[in-house]
């Protein structure tokens, strides 16, 4: 039981880190030089996003109950274990922060945005990508560094 929760929390982890990093660095660049109309690239911006809300939602379930189900599995470990767990507990917070902006106050900004706004509007869901990706990505480094500690 203990190694399919594992299973489970990472593939969940990679998936989101994944996704994003891939979003990034390859997808959202590709758009930009492939379509030079800005509106016809936030068209498919906006296409790519649809429908991905409630996916995103559902790892970040998965990861929460994964996550608890593995420390009560991993129960009296070390203080650097508990820790690197709390620390890694508190990232995923603070990254669901800015999945909740983007979700349900960013995107129907974005849609309904004027098209001399969209600039900005990119502009800040770039950064605001960057630093969930960022949070995120800390998060499945301390889970590794956790996964590494002595009992």
């Amino acid at each position: 039981m203990t190694f399919l929760l594992l299973v489970v929390h990472l593939m969940a982890a990679v998936a989101w880190v994944g996704a994003m990093a891939y979003s990034l660095v390859v997808v959202q660049p590709r758009i930009a030089r492939a379509v030079p109309d800005p509106a016809r690239a936030e068209e498919i911006y906006r296409e790519l996003a649809a429908g991905n809300r409630w996916p995103v939602v559902g790892l970040i379930g998965v990861l929460a109950l994964t996550g608890i189900g593995l420390v009560m599995v991993f129960d009296g470990r070390s203080s650097g274990w508990w820790a690197a767990i709390a620390a890694k507990a508190l990232l995923w917070v603070a990254a669901s922060g800015p999945f909740w902006w983007v979700s349900w106050r960013g995107w129907p900004r974005r849609v309904f945005a004027l098209p001399a706004e969209l600039p900005a509007q990119q502009a800040r869901f770039r950064r605001v990508a960057l630093a969930m990706l960022a949070i995120v990505g800390l998060a499945f480094v301390l889970g590794v560094v956790a996964s590494h500690l002595p009992l």
